[in-house]
C-alpha cells in the first residue's frame, strides 16, 4: 500500500525537498489555552484530553535540549533519522509572552539536527509579532509551520465544544498569516457533535478558499477525563462510523489541488484513554480502506 500514489504527503514533500526522511520531535513546553486560563473560559474544549493525543509528548518540566534528547532517542531506534522538526504540540504554543515563546523556539532550532518548527496553536492566539517572529526564522532558511486548530467551519459546533473562538478568528488568522508568507496546515475534526460527516467537506472546501498550504484530517476521539466523554455516557452524542469517515475522506483527497499537503489521514492517540469509536485504533485498516477507494477511482495516478 502507497498512499503516496495518490496523496501529496508532508512526508513526502519533506523528503524531496532535503533528500532524507524528517522526523518530528514532540516538545511539551507547558502551554496553556485561553479557554483553560479564564481568558475566554475554563475547562477546554470538551473533546480534550491532551494525554490522550499526545502520546510523544515528554515531561514539561525538562528542557527543550533534554525533551529533543529523549524523543530523538525513541525516534532513532525505529527510524534512521538525521534530520528533525522540534513540534510544539501540546495545547496553544503560541499563547506566551513573546519574549519566553523566542527563547523556546530558539532552544529548539539550537540543536544542530533540528531544521525547523512546527508550532499548533489556535487561531484567536497569533497575534502580528509572533507572526513575525516565525517568519524570521523563515528568513532563515529554517522549515517553518504554523498548525492551526479550527476543527470546524461552523460556529455552531465551536461553541458546543467549547472552543472559545469563531471562523471569522480563523479566517483573520489565515489572512494576516499570509501576509508574513507563513506555511500554513489546518487541522479538521470529522464526527463532531451535531455535524454529519458531509459537513466536514464543507469545512474543507472553507479552508481552501482561504489558501492554506496544508490540512489534518481525522475522525473525533471520545476519551476519558473530558467533558465529552460525560455526553458520551449519557448517549447524547453519535459515534462517526468508519465507513463514513472513509468515504469523506476519499473525497477530500481527490477534489484536493495538486499542491495541497496533507501532514494527517487519521488520528492515533492512546488508546488506554479512548472511549469511542473503537475503529479508530485501527490506523492501517483505516488507511487501507482509504487507498483502495483511491485505487478504484483513479489507478493510475501519481
Amino acid at each position: 500500500m502507497d498512499l503516496t500514489r495518490h496523496v501529496n504527503t508532508f512526508g513526502r514533500y519533506l523528503q524531496n525537498k532535503y533528500g532524507e526522511r524528517i522526523h518530528k520531535l514532540s516538545v511539551n513546553a507547558a502551554f496553556t489555552c485561553p479557554n483553560r486560563d479564564g481568558a475566554k473560559g475554563i475547562g477546554g474544549c470538551t473533546f480534550c484530553n491532551n494525554r490522550s493525543f499526545s502520546p510523544g509528548s515528554t515531561n514539561s518540566e525538562l528542557s527543550v535540549a533534554k525533551q529533543l534528547a529523549a524523543a530523538r532517542e525513541k525516534v532513532t531506534k525505529v527510524r534512521k533519522a538525521r534530520k528533525f522538526l522540534a513540534y510544539f504540540q501540546s495545547y496553544s504554543n503560541t499563547y506566551g509572552d513573546l519574549q519566553e515563546l523566542k527563547k523556546l523556539y530558539d532552544a529548539a532550532l539550537a540543536e544542530p539536527d533540528v531544521i525547523g518548527l512546527c508550532v499548533g496553536t489556535r487561531p484567536d492566539c497569533v497575534p502580528e509579532p509572533v507572526l513575525a517572529l516565525l517568519a524570521s526564522y523563515q528568513e532563515q532558511g529554517y522549515e517553518i509551520w504554523l498548525e492551526l486548530g479550527l476543527q470546524s467551519s461552523f460556529d455552531e459546533s465551536l461553541e458546543r465544544i467549547n472552543r472559545g473562538h469563531t471562523f471569522a478568528d480563523y479566517e483573520d488568522a489565515i489572512i494576516r498569516a499570509r501576509k508574513f508568507n507563513l506555511n500554513i496546515c489546518t487541522h479538521l475534526i470529522m464526527g463532531l457533535p451535531g455535524e454529519k460527516p458531509e459537513d466536514t467537506l464543507i469545512s474543507y472546501q472553507k479552508v481552501l478558499e482561504l489558501g492554506v498550504r496544508a490540512i489534518k484530517v481525522h475522525p473525533l476521539h471520545i476519551v476519558k477525563g473530558t467533558q465529552m466523554a460525560k455526553q458520551w455516557s449519557q448517549g447524547e452524542i453519535e459515534e462517526l462510523a468508519m465507513d463514513d469517515y472513509v468515504q469523506i475522506l476519499t473525497e477530500i483527497i481527490v477534489t484536493a489541488p495538486e499542491d495541497l499537503l496533507f501532514h494527517r489521514l487519521t488520528g492515533s492517540g492512546v488508546h488506554q484513554y479512548l472511549l469511542a469509536p473503537a475503529w479508530v485504533k485501527n490506523k492501517w485498516d483505516i488507511l487501507g480502506a482509504v487507498y483502495k477507494n483511491l485505487e478504484e477511482q483513479n489507478p493510475t495516478n501519481r
